[in-house]
């Protein structure tokens, strides 16, 4: 309808991360903090609000990125941006326990329209090493976009800590009509209409992802880290803000409420990310597998630990320490995890098995949430934190186990390569 508007598909992906980013970023900031304060959410409630948006993903991943293969991958993009809008913009308007429970199921449904399908579009748009090259330039644009976002969320929220939340949603719903416009989708061709069965076409697409997955033991192994990243997650995403103010005196900042002091602390995390990501991309070779295991071994060596000293340290810097190196971790990680999945998959199931990551990751979520959720309740929320960096912990034998894979297979291709 518009194709004097269509542009470069990189210029459209950096577009997506840094809007999404900016936008994320500003409620991010003040999420958390309005559903545990304006909210009264209890550490429990907290948990499962997170708990129902990993639901969703659990039971949407596989039939979205299904779809994003047989159907169109900018097509599921659109809906998905457009879906969470709605979600973010439900939980902004209504501050009590069961309509933010709805809203992040609808964010959830929202989420898995994208995820799959988005690192999919780009692949097939430019070339898959290409793809992975520009995952980790879009994690810097994502990272200074998200300070963006913070800065506007310390300005907003001023006002009120759910304005930013009410103003990104309708951002987020912005970005899909934007896409509307501006998205190219030449490199995928979708399934013809007249060979497409439906769910049975979906159910065939879904097994040869499976198969995918099965003829590569590295690859099952990547994905059972994801699971185990899901599991130690929800706990310290959902409480770490109320550990903070439980356990200190925040101080008030520019004669603000605690958007101030949450903005710039989450800012400061993405300032040092920013250093880190570009230290990785200029001395981490992201086609190898066996260079991405590695670095994924000492990242989640130090996250798993960062959990630990962040819930037992009784020292307020200390602990503020704690929580930028374990963000600055997170972020490095995202791109570098994306990128191993990403690895010599075939467009027709790529969508599909990258959607699988993301529902491991669900799984893990949905998995461990309720009971870090209960512990809290129980016991506290710092056995909880605890409890989440416990259980991160035997990621690294599987980050072994896929490291000793990746050193076999490059011993066979340097083998094959011999004269």
């Amino acid at each position: 309808m518009f194709p004097n508007l269509k542009l470069d598909a990189v210029k459209v992906y950096l577009f997506i991360e840094f809007a999404a980013s900016a936008l994320f970023g500003m409620m991010f900031v003040t999420m958390s903090l309005y559903e545990a304060t304006v909210a009264g959410l209890t550490p429990l409630q907290l948990v499962l609000v997170g708990t129902m948006v990993e639901f969703s993903a659990f039971v949407f991943e596989i039939p979205t990125g299904v779809v994003a293969d047989a159907y169109s991958r900018r097509v599921s993009i659109i809906i998905g941006y457009v879906l969470m809008g709605i979600g973010f913009l439900v939980e902004g308007l209504f501050p009590a326990f069961l309509p933010i429970l709805i809203a992040q199921m609808i964010w959830g449904l929202g989420y898995t329209f994208t995820s799959g399908a988005t690192q999919a579009w780009i692949s097939d748009e430019i070339g898959e090493d290409p793809a992975n090259k520009l995952l980790l330039r879009a994690n810097q644009v994502s990272l200074y976009a998200a300070m963006l976002g913070m800065g506007m969320a310390i300005l907003i929220g001023a006002k009120s800590v759910a304005l930013p939340i009410i103003i990104g949603g309708v951002g987020v719903i912005l970005i899909g009509f934007v896409l509307m416009l501006i998205m190219p989708e030449t490199g995928f061709q979708p399934t013809p209409k007249e060979d497409r069965n439906n769910w049975q076409h979906m159910l065939h697409t879904f097994n040869e992802g499976i198969k995918a997955v099965r003829a590569r033991p590295r690859l099952m192994s990547i994905l059972g880290i994801g699971l185990l990243y899901g599991l130690y997650s929800e706990g310290f995403d959902r409480l770490w803000v109320k550990h903070i103010i439980d356990t200190f005196d925040i101080p008030v900042i520019f004669g603000q409420t605690q958007v101030a002091f949450f903005g710039l602390l989450r800012m400061g995390s993405m300032i040092l990310a920013i250093f880190a990501t570009r230290f990785v991309e200029k001395r981490l070779d992201t086609g190898s597998p066996l260079a991405i295991g590695r670095a994924t071994l000492g990242i989640t060596f130090g996250i798993s630990a960062g959990l630990i000293g962040f819930a037992l340290s009784p020292i307020f810097a200390v602990t503020i320490v704690i929580y930028w190196i374990i963000s600055v971790l997170r972020n490095v990680m995202s791109p570098l995890y994306n990128a191993w999945v990403n690895q010599k998959l075939d467009s027709s199931t790529r969508a599909t098995v990258l959607s699988m990551s993301s529902q491991v990751d669900a799984i893990g979520q949905v998995a461990g949430g309720p009971g870090v959720g209960l512990i809290a309740r129980f016991i506290s929320v710092v056995a909880a934190i605890t409890t989440s960096g416990l259980m991160l912990m035997p990621a690294l034998f599987l980050i072994g186990k896929a490291n000793a894979i990746s050193v076999e297979e490059e011993k066979v291709t340097s083998e094959f390569d011999k004269p």
